[in-house]
């Protein structure tokens, strides 16, 4: 029996990678390769196409105004209606941050400048202006039965609509605005967050639930074989603590 293969499209990877963003996608490779499967990363860069049927997982990670401001265009022009019928059709998505926030309708700068998201989540973000205080430090969430734990720095603040869904619950920092109590969201098989440092490595539990979606839409079926995480652990362990 050959073994299973999955596909990811990372999404402009140079452009939107701060915090170690495409830490994420080393994680999935090795989390994949250890369980012999074979896991397929393809960058789509800046002009590129995307085929809703042509990826099991999708990511996006996070980047500054700036590179986001290059990125909406191509974004919501090139990829977004694809990107939209791939998460319906229950491909696994994951955006970070940046990549969180043009995942949704849009993206109000401090200026005032607003940029169209891909419309994949029922949210909007919010920059409240210059002089506001940035939500930067240490974060830790409850999700599920684990704990979230990461690094956050982002102005802008995202408010959830009726279609989609807190990922998870604030138990130290800010979340999604400094104010709900909740951090990212989750709609279908895609997730937003906005968890840097990066996301996956010191969150196997979360890794390991978007490569079982992965496989489940794929094959119809997923049993993870358990990895030695201790490592893994430890830097989650040290996250906590540091919090």
């Amino acid at each position: 029996m050959s073994e299973p293969t999955l596909r990811l499209g990372h999404l402009y990877p140079s452009l939107m990678n701060v915090y170690g963003d495409r830490g994420n996608i080393t994680c999935l490779q090795r989390r994949c390769r250890l369980r012999g499967i074979d896991l397929q990363v393809t960058s789509l860069d800046l002009g590129e196409g995307l085929e809703p049927e042509a990826f099991d997982l999708l990511f996006i990670g996070g980047a500054q105004d700036r590179e986001q401001r290059v990125v909406a265009a191509d974004l919501t022009q090139a990829k977004g209606a694809a990107l939209r019928e791939a998460v319906e059709d229950g491909a696994v998505f994951l955006g970070v941050c940046g990549g969180y926030q043009l995942a949704g309708r849009f993206y109000r700068g401090a200026a005032g400048e607003e940029l169209a998201g891909a419309g994949v989540f029922d949210l909007y973000t919010l920059h409240p202006g210059a002089g506001a205080k940035r939500l930067i430090g240490n974060l830790v969430a409850e999700w599920e039965d684990y704990t979230l734990v990461g690094f956050e720095n982002h102005g802008g603040r995202t408010y959830l609509g009726p279609g989609v869904e807190p990922l998870a619950r604030v138990v130290h920092g800010y979340g999604n605005d400094g104010a709900s109590g909740f951090e990212g969201a989750r709609y279908r098989n895609a997730f937003g967050s906005y968890l840097h440092g990066p996301l996956l490595p010191k969150n196997p539990a979360f890794a390991d639930r978007l490569i079982s979606l992965a496989l489940e839409r794929r094959y119809g079926e997923a049993t993870l074989a358990p990895l030695d995480d201790a490592l893994e652990l430890q830097a989650h362990a040290a996250a906590l603590r540091g919090r």
